[in-house]
């Protein structure tokens, strides 16, 4: 079987698994391995290195390395002592991989509880729902906060969670999806500009901005079809993710979130709680009506057409290709 032929099957296998099964929270998980990886490096590499900023600096840079290299090295080992057993065991195993590392339904599934919630006109449920999706205060949320900040983590990941890992798989294999899924999966958590994680985590911030360039406008590009398809307003969503998508301070961010904000015609972002503190950001999406619950579910939407789109032309054009070349 030829390589290539065999990951871009196993990324359509996997694509196909993740749309079915999501992520059972009882499952093991290697995006939580990789997240204990990180958590015992770290407290090794602290103890190791100085606690000055180039020692701090220099930490962070191995911790890059390892968590670079670790996993992904792994990744080959595993695929490559399958593949002498046999292909198709290979093609098995780097299906459920592929599976593993895209987040397509449970991204949708998580967002959907705080629809559910809202619904119900549960707004402390509603506020602890969305509190397991953002990285923001959510207790001072009022129904359109919540909703806002449902449909902003939607269209935020649907690059880092679905679109990204979905092109680093085409391209390389699961290994290079997990390479990738481990920078992700390191700035997640060290990548922040507080004291903690000023200096330590700045080698994975800079990484993995560098690695989501291309496909965090790639997705806000999709994101603008997936819209159409999806019957929303892709020509606005064109129009304000051209406007807003470098409203950020984080060059790859606001690709998608500006593209869905057009989309459903609402104002995203602003303003935000971070830790008891305000943080100032500016708006993207014009105010062009209110917020309200059914935006979760339209943004889920958007999200599942702009993944057809980003399958469709990384996977099954390349797959077409290869099989039939005349």
């Amino acid at each position: 079987m030829n390589w290539w032929i065999s990951h871009l099957t196993a990324l359509l296998i996997g694509f196909c698994l993740d749309l079915l099964l999501g992520d059972p929270h009882w499952a093991p998980h290697p995006v939580r391995a990789i997240g204990a990886l990180i958590s015992g490096l770290e407290k090794l590499l602290r103890k190791l290195f100085p606690k000055s900023h180039g020692g701090q600096l220099a930490g962070g840079v191995v911790l890059v390395l390892l968590t670079l290299l670790i996993p992904t090295g792994l990744t080959v080992l595993l695929l490559w002592g399958c593949w002498l057993i046999s292909p198709w065991l290979a093609l098995g195993v780097e299906s459920v991989v592929s599976y593993q590392l895209l987040a397509t339904k449970s991204l949708a599934a998580e967002s959907r509880k705080v629809y559910d919630a809202l619904k119900t006109g549960d707004l402390d449920q509603a506020r602890y729902a969305v509190s397991m999706i953002v990285g923001r205060d959510t207790d001072r949320l009022d129904e359109a906060g919540v909703t806002k900040a449902a449909v902003e983590t939607v269209a935020e990941n649907a690059s880092d969670g679905v679109i990204a890992p979905l092109i680093f798989l085409a391209i390389g294999g699961a290994p290079l999806g997990m390479f990738y899924k481990a920078a992700n999966t390191m700035d997640s958590m060290v990548g922040y500009k507080n004291d903690k994680y000023l200096y330590f985590g700045r080698a994975a911030a800079k990484w993995d901005d560098i690695l989501n360039f291309i496909p965090a406008r790639l997705s806000g590009v999709l994101m603008c079809l997936g819209a159409v398809a999806a019957g929303y307003d892709g020509k606005n969503a064109w129009r304000i993710f051209r406007r807003d998508r470098k409203k950020h301070k984080s060059p790859n961010a606001a690709h998608t979130e500006a593209a869905c904000a057009g989309a459903l015609q609402l104002r995203l972002v602003g303003p935000s709680w971070y830790f008891g503190k305000l943080v100032e950001k500016p708006y993207i999406g014009d105010d062009q009506r209110s917020p309200e619950p059914l935006d979760i579910l339209r943004a889920g939407r958007i999200l599942y057409a702009t993944a057809f789109f980003a399958l469709l032309l990384f996977c099954g054009v390349p797959l077409l290709i290869l099989l039939f070349p005349r």
